[in-house]
């Protein structure tokens, strides 16, 4: 929900507002089809979501009783997890059941390292205070193609490169 599906759906639907504006014009509206995007507002208003949302969801926790742990987990046994906070304190949660569901990060290749303020993942994306402008989009995933798909609609000179087939391995 933080850097995935909300902030590239919210930046997505920014985009084709901006697109929209060509269709209306066609339709007969008057619409200021020069003026541009501001990405820094756009940014401030996916967060300011993101963290609206994300305080809801722990209001709904509460409200059921269920237990929240902001921690760092490490699955110790078959029913037993090992929560590390931010302080370093450790915890140790026992279940009949313990559900695994991690959220993948994207890494930068080491090879990248020595020109990493030139490069972006797509959490990093989401969060960018500054618009990122001309992009080259690497990779054919479902997030590759999303990124470079609202960074084309709001007007950013976009480019993406692959190795092979776009979305292979994806039904």
């Amino acid at each position: 929900m933080n850097v995935g599906c909300i902030p590239k759906k919210l930046m997505h639907y920014a985009s084709t507002l901006g697109e929209l504006r060509h269709d209306q014009e066609a339709a007969g509206w008057n619409v200021d089809t020069k003026s541009t995007h501001d990405w820094q507002a756009m940014v401030g208003r996916v967060q300011m979501h993101i963290k609206k949302t994300n305080f809801e969801y722990k209001g709904a926790l509460m409200d059921k009783k269920i237990k929240y742990y902001n921690s760092l987990a490490r699955l110790e046994s078959k029913n037993c997890v090992v929560l590390t906070n931010a302080k370093g304190e450790e915890t140790k949660v026992t279940a009949k059941y313990i559900v695994v569901a991690v959220g993948g990060r994207p890494v930068i290749p080491e090879e990248l390292m020595s020109v990493k303020e030139h490069v972006l993942t797509s959490d990093d994306i989401f969060m960018k205070k500054t618009a990122p402008g001309k992009t080259l989009v690497v990779g054919a995933s479902y997030v590759a193609l999303e990124c470079a798909g609202f960074l084309k609609g709001l007007g950013y000179d976009t480019t993406i490169m692959v190795r092979s087939i776009l979305l292979r391995g994806f039904d």
